[in-house]
């Protein structure tokens, strides 16, 4: 028989030679280069949080993450890791992450650790990328859980011991010496000798299957709701420690808005500005549209960073996800940039592009059979590395924009989202034009104002329609007091006329009217409550439009919410350049149409000289009055605003939609023929002060309350909450879709050498969740998105979908 040739045997790996990553090519980081990076980065993301909030309540919440954030890679040393680092290598199968609770163990004996301390550096060491526990429902998503990979049923010894070859050879995962030498090093980090390692001990295989057991034992039943939410704020900080880290990312320290802003304004601040700027810790202020009321919110969160521990962050929040954009580049234009910065660097946090780039970054370095593998580790380890940088500009900002619904996604938690949930604290919380139309989301963003609270973040709500009921929910949702304020009557000057008509704004009358509004030079706005409704009376009047303005290439603008981006950005601009706010003595008629939803109704400062619009649940009625002689600078004086019925109140409630007319009509009924600070506050209490008004205030009560109770109650924090994000989009009704003939550009944006998600942000299309079915939608892993079949136009967007033939 002939003699099997021999394997030679691999050199002795030193710790100098073990890496943690496969980057940079040309000399890729050390395993104690990384652990030391990451230790230090947990200090960067301690001067910003600080101790606010619950973190007060736990002094040994920064100590056990630093340890942590030393050791969560220690695994990594198996030399099935670092076999796997190397060019054309083959996946270890294990998670370095569990061999990592071996050295926990050993070096709790010489630490000094209490029973609680080691409990809770594990635990995070364990879950820095994957859950303990599967879904409390049982329900398989995603990647596998810890409990269901490691089990009765592994063979430990083969996994982190001594690992059978394919000739037969053992593969020896970490040699003594080369464990005597990882040992010093952390016991040098932490000021403490090293462990004794008497012969005939236990291998670092059982230590890490005894420490994996008391972890899935001590996580497994539900623990206390402060406990669980400490336990998922640790967790986000070690994982934003290890994104930055790898990312080679610093948390920025500048802060664009000066404490001071109040004494920047360009003119006298207004009485409601001043109060704003005085007002300590929560804050609900209504004024009208174009008083100043951004300036005011600015003014406010100014005033609560002078007072507040650490490097409390500004997060501005908008209704609408399609109004973002034009939020990001008003602060970009009105704030402080860092010096050497041309503009103030503003965060903005996309929605499925955060969500992509969240869950690559997440993604490690051991991928198992429930992880779509490429063709090399290697290659997945530099797509995760590309995520992680991304992922980091989600967070390295101290100013963002964003909607609330993006920021719960921090209440699924987890390694992909606790980093989220994490930032909610120590925040200043700016909810600009809070809107009510839907009790249930109104319920569940006061459901967060509670979570933000026990976290140590301050919220104001600023808004020109906010009604008593709603004012009540938010101060009963807040423990500590609320300052509400109201901008002095006269703020505003009267700007409409109230003209309300029972024809349909589509009615042939209504429409030529409109014509005649344009042939008279007028820049004329008209407001309908669908897609299907814009795009239909933009196709009849554009040509109209552009006949009265051959030279002008934006005489006819379209815009809603089914734009991609990034042609809703360049119709946001135009619209800017082409409507901006009077200014005082201009008389010029500036001609001019456009026709929009109710994503016309915020952050765009724009002013039009006619304004015709669907009847609508009453805030956005008075919202869309104001984008209409914004400032009351119009020669003529008020300007006629005419409100026209709808036989029904899609895609908004019936109820709320005749509670609206209802309220119109009496306040005509009463003699009132303009649309004052005064009649809108009057609109607001007829139309809440009936039996849909009491039924809203019901709705959204339980709503605050039954979110409260599913989503931010953190009893299961190492349980895998992934089966809540579809949840929370549905609950939410927003989505973010790719077209089918979009998918090769959408995959070479986001591959390749310069490929990235934020490169094809641009492409998406938010749509409504409870639409998404009629578009054929279909789940592209490999992209991290949906792809639906759709026709599309860059002027007026996407289409709705063909009725279905109905056969008789």
């Amino acid at each position: 028989m002939a003699a099997r040739p021999l394997t030679p045997r691999p050199a002795l790996r030193a710790l100098t030679d073990v890496r943690a990553k496969s980057v940079p090519k040309h000399d890729p980081e050390r395993l104690t280069t990384h652990s030391r990076i990451v230790h230090d980065t947990v200090a960067q993301i301690e001067h910003r949080m600080a101790t606010a909030g619950l973190l007060a309540t736990e002094p040994a919440f920064w100590t056990r993450v630093r340890t942590a954030a030393l050791l969560h890679d220690a695994g990594k040393v198996a030399e099935g890791f670092q076999q796997q680092l190397l060019p054309g290598g083959t996946f270890w199968g294990q998670r370095h992450e569990v061999l990592s609770l071996a050295y926990v163990d050993l070096l709790a004996t010489v630490t000094g650790w209490t029973d609680e301390d080691r409990l809770m550096i594990a635990t995070l060491v364990a879950t820095h990328h994957r859950a303990l526990h599967a879904a409390a429902s049982g329900a398989a998503k995603g990647k596998q859980s810890l409990s269901q990979q490691y089990n009765f049923r592994t063979r430990w010894d083969e996994a982190f011991t001594r690992t059978p070859r394919p000739n037969g050879d053992p593969q020896i995962q970490v040699t003594r010496g080369l464990h005597r030498e990882l040992l010093a090093w952390f016991s040098g980090a932490l000021h403490t000798d090293p462990p004794s390692l008497p012969s005939g001990g236990p291998t670092v295989a059982d230590r890490a299957r005894l420490v994996l057991d008391e972890l899935l034992d001590a996580w497994r039943q539900p623990v206390a709701a402060d406990r669980g939410l400490l336990a998922a704020l640790a967790q986000g900080a070690l994982t934003l420690a290890d994104h930055a880290g790898s990312a080679h990312e610093r948390l920025q320290t500048h802060m664009p808005l000066p404490t001071d802003y109040i004494h920047r304004l360009p003119y006298q601040p207004y009485p409601h500005q001043r109060q704003a700027a005085d007002a300590e810790g929560h804050l609900v202020l209504i004024a009208p549209t174009g008083s100043g009321k951004t300036e005011a919110g600015l003014s406010w969160a100014g005033q609560q960073l002078r007072t507040m521990p650490g490097l409390p962050r500004v997060v501005w929040t908008l209704p609408y996800r399609a109004s973002l954009n034009a939020a990001r580049r008003r602060l970009q234009r009105d704030l402080t940039p860092a010096p050497g910065e041309d503009t103030a660097d503003i965060g903005l946090l996309h929605g499925t592009v955060a969500h992509t780039l969240l869950g690559e970054a997440a993604e490690d370095e051991c991928p198992d059979g429930s992880t779509p593998l490429s063709a090399e580790p290697t290659a997945a380890m530099a797509r995760q590395a590309r995520a992680r940088a991304g992922a980091m500009r989600l967070f390295t900002q101290r100013l963002r924009v964003a909607t609330p619904h993006q920021l719960l996604r921090g209440a699924i938690a987890g390694p992909v989202y606790s980093s989220v949930l994490l930032e909610q604290t120590n925040s200043v919380f700016v909810l600009d034009e809070l809107h009510a139309y839907e009790p249930e989301t109104f319920g569940r963003i006061c459901a967060a104002m509670g979570l933000w609270e026990r976290l140590g973040s301050r919220v104001a709500v600023l808004s020109a329609t906010l009604a008593p009921a709603m004012t009540t929910l938010i101060e009963e949702s807040l423990t500590q007091p609320v300052t509400c304020h109201r901008a002095p009557r006269g703020t505003s000057p009267v700007r409409h006329r109230l003209v309300l008509d029972e024809n349909p704004l589509t009615d042939p009358e209504s429409v030529e009217r409109l014509r005649t509004w344009l042939d008279e030079g007028h820049s004329v706005l008209a407001v309908v409550n669908t897609v299907a409704s814009a795009q239909a009376l933009y196709e009849e009047l554009a040509d109209n439009a552009r006949a009265c303005l051959p030279d002008d290439p934006h005489a006819a603008l379209l815009l809603h919410s089914r734009f991609k981006n990034r042609d809703r950005d360049a119709i946001e601009k135009n619209l800017l350049r082409r409507h901006p706010e009077r200014v005082a003595g201009s008389r010029s008629r500036r001609g001019g149409l456009t026709v929009a939803t109710q994503t016309v109704e915020v952050s765009l400062q724009l002013d039009f000289d006619r304004g015709a619009v669907e009847n609508a649940p009453i805030e956005a009625v008075a919202q869309r009055a104001g984008r209409v002689n914004r400032r009351g600078r119009h020669p003529a004086g008020p300007v006629q605003f005419r409100v026209h019925r709808t036989e029904a109140g899609r895609p908004y409630d019936d109820a709320a939609v005749a509670a609206s007319w209802e309220a119109l009509t009496t306040l005509a009924a009463e003699g009132r023929e303009t649309l004052s600070e005064e009649d809108i506050e009057r609109l607001l209490h007829l139309a809440y002060d009936t039996d849909w008004g009491r039924t809203w205030e019901a709705r959204a009560r339980r709503a605050r309350d039954d979110f409260a109770a599913t989503f931010l109650t953190f009893t299961d924090p190492f349980h895998d909450r992934s089966e809540f994000a579809d949840k929370l989009s549905e609950q939410f009704d927003s989505v973010e879709v790719l077209l089918r003939e979009d998918v090769e550009e959408y995959r070479e944006l986001t591959t390749g050498p310069e490929g990235h998600p934020l490169r094809a942000a641009g492409l998406l299309i938010p749509l409504r969740y409870g639409q998404l079915k009629t578009y054929n939608p279909q789940d592209e892993r490999n992209l991290g998105v949906r792809v639906i079949d759709g026709v599309y136009d860059a002027t007026t967007g996407l289409k709705p979908p063909l009725e279905p033939e109905t056969i008789l």
